[in-house]
């Protein structure tokens, strides 16, 4: 299986767009691409601009999946995941996600939240990727605060084995500020990991912006 898996600093900071786009753009380049998301949660929530997760994922990608396929487990709370399943009286089989996964050739996974973010009791996001054997990718805000919560997300990936190939920042401006090039900069310089920025986008837009990444470095 090759791939890639999206993680972030925490939660709300562009990791659904990225994978979108990633997903995209290896279709355009007519790679059959599956998407896969462990958990989705806050479906009772009037989703944003692209949907739900899972929705825009199974749009972007190119192995016909329906958004169900991408997502096996999904709940209404927008909580976190193992709380959520709790609520709704239902056990998150990490083995089950691990088969999900593994069924397609090429796959763009999107994580939960971070990389610390329990799945289900005993069993974290970081947890999956380690299981997958996939590179990290990160996305990470580009204000006050980012260097200091992507270096922590890249050391905990590093920590426990986790190859970060790239750290992506979102969403990029046309015109950055002193602070956002400074921060870009800077967290390139102590991670060693290349950073790029990723411009706000639209639904018709995946394919071009996710073309713009280095997707070959990354898988």
């Amino acid at each position: 299986m090759r791939g890639v898996f999206v993680t972030g600093t925490d939660t709300g900071v562009g990791k659904s767009v990225l994978a979108a786009c990633l997903c995209a753009g290896l279709a355009a380049g007519g790679e059959r691409v599956a998407a896969f998301k462990p958990v989705v949660t806050g479906l009772d929530e009037e989703p944003g601009e692209f949907g739900h997760d899972h929705e825009l994922l199974a749009s972007a990608a190119s192995a016909g999946q329906a958004p169900e396929d991408v997502a096996p487990y999904r709940f209404g709370p927008p909580l976190s995941p193992h709380l959520a399943a709790e609520l709704a009286g239902v056990r998150v089989e990490p083995s089950q996600l691990l088969d999900a996964a593994r069924a397609h050739e090429l796959v763009v996974c999107e994580g939960v939240g971070g990389l610390l973010v329990p799945i289900t009791p005993g069993y974290l996001v970081r947890d999956l990727a380690i299981d997958l054997e996939l590179p990290a990718v990160v996305a990470a805000r580009t204000g006050l605060g980012t260097i200091n919560h992507t270096l922590l997300t890249i050391e905990a990936a590093r920590t426990a084995g986790l190859n970060v190939t790239g750290v992506v920042m979102t969403p990029w401006p046309e015109q950055p500020a002193r602070i956002e090039r400074s921060n870009r900069e800077t967290i390139q310089r102590l991670s060693g990991v290349r950073v790029s920025g990723l411009p706000a986008t639209e639904r018709e837009r995946l394919a071009e912006t996710g073309a713009s990444l280095p997707l070959e470095d990354w898988l």
